[in-house]
């Protein structure tokens, strides 16, 4: 496999906060830091409040593509000055990185950390709650501007003058755009078989797609 970079220019930890008018807890909020350091569970310090979307060992780090605020801004034009990097919950910006060549199973060296494409995220209404604009988490949604989460396979510490560097790619077929079309069946039945028993995939979400596509 040739030697796939790309250079990380944010990274995100975030506390306990509270959104929307009943006041749900979040760790939606987050902060620019310089240096994180990651476990199984995630950077450590950093909160997350539902961990239906976000946290545990599946769900540990997420990261959200650049591109994908791009076309958020262009459909929400009002929104160029909040919809940046690090506003959606995510843990890391990286260059060149998106739902479209990104794959599950990936295998990634972070510093001295490796990391581990587990599953497309789910948004949730806290996106919307967030930016005080309807419909924006629909938006991700249909266009699949989802972001991915990681499993932390090594602990270790990650900054911003590491990058990302490709280990392995077990799945070559799976993008995260891909699988996020198998989880709204629009796709082929080859793919769903592919997708079903993906190396890497969260065990929860294997389960499901066994439930949706019985028959695979």
């Amino acid at each position: 496999m040739s030697e796939i970079i790309m250079e990380i220019i944010g990274l995100y930890s975030g506390k306990l906060s509270v959104i929307g008018e009943k006041r749900s807890q979040t760790g939606i909020y987050k902060q620019s830091v310089e240096q994180v350091s990651v476990n199984e569970m995630g950077i450590v310090g950093d909160v997350q409040a539902d961990k239906r979307f976000h946290g545990g060992s599946e769900k540990a780090l997420h990261q959200y593509a650049l591109s994908s605020y791009e076309k958020i801004i262009k459909r929400y034009p009002l929104l160029h000055k909040t919809a940046k990097p690090g506003t959606i919950g995510e843990n890391m910006s990286v260059t060149d990185m998106n739902e479209h060549n990104v794959y599950i199973g990936d295998i990634y060296q972070v510093g001295n950390a490796i990391i581990q494409v587990s599953s497309p995220r789910i948004p949730c209404w806290k996106i919307d709650a967030k930016f005080k604009q309807p419909h924006v988490n629909q938006f991700i949604s249909l266009h699949r501007l989802n972001g991915w989460y990681y499993r932390v396979l090594q602990p270790g510490n990650i900054s911003l003058t590491d990058v990302f560097l490709l280990q392995q790619r077990p799945n070559t077929e799976i993008t995260v755009d891909t699988m996020l079309r198998v989880i709204d069946g629009e796709t082929e039945a080859r793919l769903v078989e592919l997708a079903t028993n993906a190396t890497g995939l969260d065990p929860e979400w294997k389960k499901q797609l066994q439930n949706k596509y019985p028959l695979v």
